[in-house]
């Protein structure tokens, strides 16, 4: 039987670096290649020596499909590609080729001009990988990160009733299940105002595309209503090139903002301006959006250190941090860190966490099952406890296998062989005439028509042994009398030689059993029980043979 085979190369009970290999129908499939931001080693980038140990990857890979421009989804391409070596193609949307070579700059100079490492991808690397892409359109592509949920700049997730053999679902907020929406923004909205209130200074880190554009609509229409003073800034660079290319791929965004696009554009905004470092040591309130989101590098970790001392400040981590980031420190109640050069910083601002992830939380995972109903489930991109525990939830609910593989483990699923055929609507009519139960996917019923096959035309040995299906011959028989006083035997013996003489290019053969065989076609002879002078003949082929079949008939009569 046909097999699907799942191995993660990344993000196999872990969050980042998402990377996994899925072979299927003889074809070797990437799905995302990413950076974990908790590791700053080998770790950093998944283990290709899963699939190769020397050597270059693309003779092992027909392609790489990258879901979207997180760098915890696209951050390893170039060292994929440059680096160890790859060649085929990169599938990609055109949002996501646009802005992916954006983030893995940024990810480049963060990595080298500023911390110095070597053994990294260059500038030129990042534009020859960018080379291998081909762009695509949203629904010939796969979702790495999704969310249930619409939000203020894009719509929600949603999958057809498509009945997967398997479905690979990531599970960041595995046990999470996050207030309504409207909640969320109200508390976030509170916080700010009261700290602003107070004289406070808020720091929102975020990634330059996403959360950063959502939050950034909400405080803009919270200021407009309230008429508030407070400076919102977001810092240079990264989000401004983001904003343009949300304006620039304005139809990829949810229907309010396309519908208000005509009177104003929702990704220019009147309160929140461009931000300078030296805005960061302003006396007064303001709030700031910086880059990176976990804190583990760039301005939103600057800033961080120059407010961090001043009970009055706060800051609001809007989503998942990963494991070994100053943000998943100080979430976890961490009041005195260790920064570089042994430095050791005292935590006096407010920490709040309010999640506005682009992650679906553990409602939002069993939703997406229950719409695209699949035979298998396999579980990517989260923390193992809580993967074990959502598992548990999916094998309960829905009777379905679930899977949770660790880096570097295989994952095998049996599929069942199915051929999507386009039905003809007369036939469809035909069957319906016939009376019966309409059509039901979850109760088949048996149609019969002719399969025209249009593309590869193999031989049917090879199609059953693809498919992994055993051959049942149809055969067809018919009597014919004739007169002869001989034995059974004599005659049997005269229709050979007949058939000898007369079929030239045949093989025709006497067997041991008492039968001649022309070709495929089997000749038996018996005497009638009422005259033993009249001789039946039993002629029994299949229908490929049809027409030696008639040959023969007609030779015998």
């Amino acid at each position: 039987m046909p097999e699907i085979k799942v191995t993660p190369l990344g993000a196999g009970q872990d969050v980042g670096r998402s990377c996994i290999l899925v072979s299927i129908g003889g074809k070797n499939i990437m799905l995302d290649c990413g950076m974990h931001m908790g590791f700053n080693d080998d770790r950093r980038f998944p283990d290709f020596s899963y699939i190769t140990q020397n050597g270059r990857l693309t003779e092992f890979l027909d392609c790489v499909i990258i879901s979207h421009f997180h760098l915890d989804h696209c951050g390893a391409l170039p060292f994929m590609s440059e680096m160890v070596g790859y060649d085929g193609p990169i599938y990609m949307t055109h949002p996501t080729k646009a802005i992916c070579p954006i983030l893995l700059e940024d990810f480049r100079k963060i990595t080298v001009d500023k911390k110095g490492e070597t053994n990294f991808f260059t500038s030129q690397m990042i534009k020859d990988c960018m080379k291998k892409v081909v762009p695509l359109n949203l629904h010939q592509t796969v979702q790495g990160d999704y969310n249930m949920t619409p939000d203020r700049h894009l719509g929600a997730a949603w999958i057809d009733k498509c009945r997967p053999d398997m479905l690979i679902s990531e599970s960041t907020y595995a046990t999470t299940i996050r207030d309504s929406k409207r909640c969320r923004e109200r508390d976030f909205l509170k916080k700010v105002h009261e700290s602003i209130e107070r004289g406070g200074k808020v720091l929102i880190p975020v990634f330059a595309l996403g959360r950063a554009q959502e939050l950034c609509i909400l405080l803009e229409t919270f200021w407009e209503r309230m008429n508030l003073k407070a400076p919102i800034y977001f810092s240079t660079g990264l989000t401004e090139k983001a904003n343009h290319y949300y304006k620039l791929f304005i139809t990829w965004t949810n229907q309010k903002i396309r519908k208000t696009f005509v009177q104003r554009n929702m990704f220019e905004f009147k309160h929140i301006k461009p931000f300078d470092r030296s805005y960061a040591d302003n006396p007064g309130p303001m709030v700031v959006f910086a880059t990176p989101g976990m804190l583990h590098a760039g301005q939103s970790l600057q800033i961080f250190k120059k407010w961090a001392g001043n009970e009055k400040n706060m800051v609001i981590m809007p989503g998942y941090c990963v494991q070994g980031t100053i943000g998943h420190k100080i979430l976890n109640g961490q009041r005195k860190l260790e920064m570089e050069g042994r430095a050791t910083l005292d935590v006096k601002l407010q920490v709040e966490y309010m999640s506005f992830s682009a992650h679906a939380d553990a409602k939002g995972i069993m939703q997406l099952i229950r719409m695209a109903e699949p035979r298998n489930m396999l579980l990517v991109h989260g923390e193992a406890a809580k993967m074990e525990f959502l598992k548990g939830k999916i094998e309960q609910e829905f009777s379905i296998d679930c899977y949770m593989p660790a880096n570097g483990e295989t994952t095998t699923v049996t599929t069942n062989p199915s051929v999507p055929v386009d039905i003809s609507l007369n036939l469809l009519k035909r069957e319906m005439a016939l009376g019966g139960p309409l059509p039901d996917p979850k109760k088949p019923r048996a149609m019969h028509g002719t399969l025209i096959m249009k593309e590869n035309l193999v031989s049917s040995e090879q199609a059953l042994k693809e498919l992994g299906l055993n051959e049942h011959q149809l055969r067809f028989t018919c009597r014919v009398q004739l007169q002869d006083p001989h034995s059974d035997n004599d005659t049997l013996h005269r229709i050979y030689t007949h058939l000898k003489s007369v079929l030239k290019g045949y093989t025709i053969q006497h067997l041991p059993d008492g039968t001649v065989m022309v070709e495929s076609i089997v000749i038996k002879v018996s005497s009638s029980a009422e005259d033993a002078n009249t001789k039946v003949l039993l002629l029994s082929w299949s229908y490929q043979v049809k027409k030696t079949k008639h040959f023969s008939l007609s030779l015998l009569h």
